[in-house]
């Protein structure tokens, strides 16, 4: 009887831990998509600072960070300036829908 229960604990464990790995995962393939749709590589790479901070960097700031995912959204959904060297300029919003823009931001955070 101990047994069965464990097996049955066990089952109901890693099934849960599957679902959630499938949850988090993120869409690479779709993420590259969209940043290439809205010109993000014109300024950002992935690994080194071109115009404007590798996404490893933007990444490492935040990582840890409660709200990193709210904060990053919202610096991609809605207007903002951004400072490049002395000068400040329109950063473009990111056009999409919101879950493209959800695995964005977690594609981003992931770096």
């Amino acid at each position: 009887m101990k047994t069965r229960t464990l097996i049955s604990i066990a089952a109901i464990a890693v099934s849960a831990l599957i679902a959630a790995g499938a949850q988090a995962a993120v869409d690479e393939a779709g993420a590259k998509e969209l940043l290439n749709e809205n010109g993000c590589l014109n300024c950002h790479d992935v690994t080194k600072t071109k115009t404007a901070r590798a996404y490893k960097k933007i990444a490492a700031d935040f990582k840890g960070k409660a709200g990193a995912e709210a904060a990053i959204t919202k610096h991609l959904t809605e207007p903002s300036t951004v400072k490049l060297g002395d000068e400040s300029i329109d950063h473009p919003q990111v056009d999409a829908d919101p879950a493209q823009v959800k695995n964005l931001v977690k594609w981003i955070l992931s770096r």
